[in-house]
């Protein structure tokens, strides 16, 4: 039943509302910041889409402790449009002037997209950028226009992961994904931070009051550490993915490199592995100001017939989704498919918000003069 508030406290741990609503109240609050309609409509459809697919700490979480903190402080300009500083067609490197990521990173896949279709191939690299939520979000816009897209970031000057056998925080999670058409079936969206966990994992869990396994932190001598809090008290790093060397970490290292590399050195972002980074006693240290990320897209159509490379992906991951599971509850499935299956549960019941995270917006929409529409109790 639609209620208040207030109403809801009582009916449980979460609540639902129209993902429409969602994004109109989302996209409000960005317009509420200066950020122009259109582009707040952008912004609010990539941050509702953590929320829309099932990966809450990357949606409306953020809003309040993520991104509006960093419009008030000046650290995002809501109202800023990214500047060209190199155009070599096929590869083009843009200033971001601290636009708010979620609607530049939109705007970058576009670009390069936009390019592809001509070229075959397209890269829009960029520096002076901010943070853009769920990087799949972006990537799998792409895959549903018949296009191959990679979109990766490094995360400024901010250091909370040691190289494997070092001291000294030196990068961050610098996720990337990649996605693909998979023919009739949801696109192949791969989505992942090369650390083990992304931060917003281990935060979430600090806010639940639940330990994390162990495996995610370790402290200055390598010792798990499973209280959540520890990272942002600077007492524990992240762990790459493969978690220790003898079982890949270097490969989770490796890859978060290669990030360092195409997104920030390549278009002159701010770096985690420079000299400030061995000062002091090492510790997670710095912020993720000057972020630098790629945009890399590929298109099919304009090396072969569209329709032989996607009868081709439909083949590949018809091939996969019918693989004969080892137990029969548990169908084989790729990455991005349980997203999108999440995404359109979601679309047509409502997102599911925990109460607490709905009494947050409609705190701020009272603040703010805002609508927030009303939700619909659970459980």
């Amino acid at each position: 039943m639609t209620g208040t508030v207030t109403d809801l406290v009582g009916s449980g741990s979460t609540v639902r509302i129209a993902y429409r609503d969602l994004v109109g109240f989302t996209a409000a609050v960005f317009a509420d910041r200066g950020m122009p309609a259109e582009r707040a409509r952008v912004a609010a459809e990539a941050l509702c889409y953590g929320d829309l697919a099932g990966m809450s700490s990357h949606g409306t979480a953020n809003l309040i402790r993520l991104y509006l903190p960093a419009i008030d402080a000046g650290r995002i300009d809501p109202t800023a449009t990214p500047r060209v500083v190199a155009d070599k067609g096929a590869a083009i490197l843009l200033d971001g002037n601290r636009a708010l990521g979620l609607w530049s990173a939109t705007d970058a896949l576009d670009l390069a997209a936009n390019r592809a279709q001509d070229t075959g191939i397209a890269m829009v690299s960029v520096r002076n950028a901010t943070h853009f939520g769920c990087a799949g979000y972006h990537t799998g816009r792409l895959a549903r226009r018949h296009l191959v897209a990679l979109l990766a970031s490094n995360c400024g000057r901010q250091r909370i992961a040691r190289a494997p056998g070092g001291r000294p925080a030196v990068l961050g999670t610098n996720p990337l994904s990649f996605a693909s058409p998979a023919g009739r079936h949801h696109p192949y969206v791969l989505d992942m931070s090369t650390t083990v966990v992304p931060t917003g994992r281990i935060r979430a869990a600090e806010r639940a009051g639940e330990p994390i396994p162990e495996g995610w932190l370790e402290d200055v001598d390598g010792k798990p550490v499973t209280d959540p809090g520890a990272l942002d008290r600077r007492e524990a790093y992240l762990r790459w993915l493969g978690g220790d060397p003898a079982t890949g970490a270097f490969k989770g290292y490796g890859l978060g490199l290669l990030v360092e590399v195409l997104a920030a050195l390549v278009p002159g972002a701010g770096l985690g592995p420079e000299a400030a980074a061995l000062s002091g006693d090492g510790g997670p240290t710095g912020s993720d100001d000057d972020i630098g990320f790629v945009a890399l897209v590929v298109a099919p159509g304009a090396l072969r017939p569209i329709d032989e490379f996607l009868d081709q992906a439909d083949g590949m991951f018809s091939t996969l989704l019918d693989s004969p599971p080892l137990e029969p509850d548990r169908t084989v499935s790729y990455p991005g498919w349980h997203e999108a299956e999440q995404a359109a549960r979601s679309t047509a019941d409502g997102v599911e918000l925990p109460v607490e995270r709905y009494r947050e917006l409609a705190d701020l929409a009272a603040r703010r003069g805002l609508d927030l529409p009303g939700a619909e109790g659970v459980r």
